[in-house]
Order: C-alpha cells, then structure tokens, then sequence
C-alpha cells in the first residue's frame, strides 16, 4: 500500500470546495434579493395581497387616477406607500395608515425624466 500524497487531487478538491461554497452564496445572495441589511424590519416588503386592493383604491382616488406601479408596507414614513404613475409619467408616492387613510403625498416627478438626460 502507497502512503504517498497526491497534491493535485488534494488542490483540486479544495479548489473544488471553495466553488461550490462559493455558488451557494452567490445563489443565497440572489435569493435575498443581495440586501445585506442585518434588520429584516429594514428590507422593502410589498404590500400583503388581501390589503392591496384597499390601498391601491385610495392612492388612485388621492392622485385621481393613475396605474399603481410599486407599494411597500411598513415604510419609515407610515403603513403602506403606494407609487402611482400618472398619464403623464409623473410619480406620485401616497402614504396610507392603518385604515387606509391618507397621511401624505409626495411627487417624484417624471417616471421618463432619467431618459431624456
């Protein structure tokens, strides 16, 4: 029996190693949308599905009309914020409250604004 080492098998297989743990990060990274915020409080979450019907109403009844392009609960600004683009381009972004209640607007300006630079 040869109790010789194989430097090349051994390389290859920590070589070998280092990518598969390097491909399940990357893949762990995508996956999280590469946030590395360590607050979960602090990551962007879309409004559930069973309160987004109620927000997007009142957001389009505040601009009077618009398509709903974006929303986010729990923003640091309130509950729920919807971004509406109106026919125009412009966006505007709508803060609700727990009850839906309008708090605050804010206009972004034009969704089309950074193309024509």
């Amino acid at each position: 029996m040869s109790t010789q080492r194989h430097p090349r098998k051994i390389a290859a297989a920590i070589g070998g190693a280092a990518l598969a743990t390097g491909a399940i990060t990357g893949v762990a990274f995508a996956a999280t949308g590469g946030d590395e915020r360590d607050d979960p409080a602090e990551t962007e979450r879309a409004i559930p599905a069973d309160d987004l019907d109620r927000a997007a109403a009142a957001a389009l009844a505040e601009t009077g009309g618009g398509t709903v392009t974006e929303t986010e609960v729990d923003d640091e600004e309130s509950k729920y914020e919807v971004e509406v683009t109106l026919d125009d381009g412009t966006q505007v972004d709508v803060q609700l409250d727990e009850s839906f209640v309008v708090v605050g607007t804010e206009t972004d300006g034009r969704a089309d604004a950074a193309d024509e630079g």
